[in-house]
């Protein structure tokens, strides 16, 4: 059940990729957005494996991950997934989605950021204040 979960947003993000790309616009803005997304796709894939066993759906504090992609940003899986999503609705070319996207997902990922910070601070208590001191976002 584990492993269903920690991809459970792989096809949801597949999907709307293959839907943007059968769009197949082939101007600036299309190619621009779709390079934003493989970029964001790649690094947030990337995130989700260096995470490794951390990984949980709600916050949770198995383990600090410090390493890899962690060693820059607190949150790496939400950073890179936002841009995988941002350079899609980029790309889609479509302005009230876009500006909904752009309203809601960084709202959603700051309260859900917050909460996985003041789970790890409680559990990881200086070390995480520490790491926490030298990423970003």
């Amino acid at each position: 059940m584990t492993k269903i979960l920690f991809w459970m947003d792989l096809p949801l993000i597949l999907g709307f990729g293959a839907f943007i790309v059968a769009q197949r616009q082939w101007n600036f803005r299309y190619l621009v957005g779709l390079g934003l997304a493989l970029g964001g796709f790649t690094l947030w894939g990337l995130a989700r494996i260096q995470l490794g066993k951390s990984f949980s759906v709600r916050a949770e504090a198995r383990a600090l991950v410090t390493t890899g992609l962690y060693s820059r940003f607190r949150h790496p899986v939400y950073l890179f997934g936002g841009l995988t999503y941002a350079g899609l609705f980029l790309a889609w070319g479509k302005l009230i989605p876009g500006l909904c996207f752009a309203l809601i997902y960084p709202t959603y990922q700051t309260l859900r950021s917050k909460k996985e910070d003041a789970v790890l601070e409680q559990a990881f208590g200086e070390e995480y204040r520490r790491y926490r001191a030298g990423t970003w976002l």
